[in-house]
């Protein structure tokens, strides 16, 4: 099979498998999905795994899209992006809300002009869209969209949720705000509900090979991740990103408003709560979405048992990653069985 190992300026030397079953001659159809929750260290394995294999690391996390908040949505830093190509990170403002629909548009065309494609992230319904399809939703227009915003803030999402129709109704939270939001625009802007719409799926994603890694660690071990990350955060600079990003005075209901830290940072800077009890809800926010990523992770397919690896534990560094590790998982990735 070839044997991977570093080079002698330390970089991840490439397998170079011949035959069919090589990565040469397969990995133009080969797709990673490196999955699992928030500080697991997705990115620094799939920087590892970019550099072993020649990849393209694509962004899957629907907070890192958006190019305003590079410290604390965790995006890789300028230094890491400069060590392997990286895809979908920082590409759209926090005014223009990205959907699922948008990023499986994004993916599709990054994933058909690299080599390797490496989807990294932790939102689920992303993986989903690609993978299982979605549906094809119309663009309902800005003035829809106008609307819709302002009778949020007239109404509140549960009176906004009171004017849907009532199947869509029916399948969401009144106090979602975006999401009760993002329902009434394409009811406004298409004529039809969303819950008509989302009926319409498109086809599951063809002619690929995903060959998925879960990492899933020890839940303590991830808590303390998340702690050592915040305070990473804060000392990079997070409140003052966090202040210049609220002085922009964007609608409260974009994405981006409600990423991990935000409302937490945001509350300190207004002068209703420390800093230190900031970081504490952040921590503890941070940790609950965890859990729910991976009960969702447990519970969906996107692939078949052989095709997807489990690590139980949390990735530190790239530059901590043994031969052995990598070589065994360049091998997972490239060869079936």
């Amino acid at each position: 099979m070839g044997e991977t190992g570093r080079t002698e300026n330390g970089e991840w030397a490439r397998d170079t498998a011949r035959g069919a079953g090589g990565v040469a001659a397969r990995q133009g159809r080969t797709l990673v999905v490196l999955a699992g929750p928030t500080a697991s260290g997705k990115s620094a394995l799939a920087l590892a795994l970019a550099r072993a294999l020649g990849g393209t690391v694509i962004n899957t996390d629907a907070m890192q899209c958006y190019r305003e908040l590079r410290l604390i949505t965790a995006r890789p830093s300028p230094e890491d992006e400069a060590l392997a190509p990286h895809r979908l990170y920082g590409v759209r403002a926090a005014a223009e809300p990205a959907n699922a629909a948008w990023w499986r548009g994004a993916a599709l065309e990054e994933m058909n002009n690299c080599g390797l494609p490496i989807l990294c992230g932790g939102t689920g319904m992303y993986f989903s869209a690609l993978i299982n399809g979605i549906a094809q939703v119309p663009e309902p227009g800005a003035q829809a969209r106008t609307e819709a915003r302002a009778l949020l803030a007239e109404l509140g999402a549960p009176g906004l949720h009171a004017r849907l129709d009532a199947e869509t109704a029916l399948r969401l939270k009144p106090n979602d705000s975006q999401r009760v939001a993002r329902a009434y625009e394409v009811l406004l802007g298409t004529g039809q509900g969303l819950a008509a719409w989302q009926r319409q799926t498109t086809h599951r994603l063809e002619g690929w090979r995903v060959r998925m890694i879960l990492l899933d660690p020890p839940r303590e071990v991830l808590r303390e991740a998340i702690a050592a990350r915040f305070a990473a955060m804060l000392a990079a600079g997070a409140v003052e990103e966090v202040r210049n990003f609220l002085s922009l005075g964007l609608d409260a209901s974009l994405p981006l408003m409600r990423a991990h830290g935000v409302p937490e940072l945001g509350a300190y800077l207004r002068g209703e709560i420390t800093l230190g009890e900031a970081t504490a809800r952040a921590v503890l926010a941070t940790h609950q979405y965890t859990k729910r990523q991976m009960t969702w992770f447990k519970h969906q397919k996107l692939t078949g048992t052989p095709d997807m690896q489990i690590i139980q534990s949390r990735i530190a560094g790239f530059e901590q990653l043994s031969e052995s590790f990598i070589g065994n998982l360049v091998n997972f990735i490239n060869f079936p069985g």
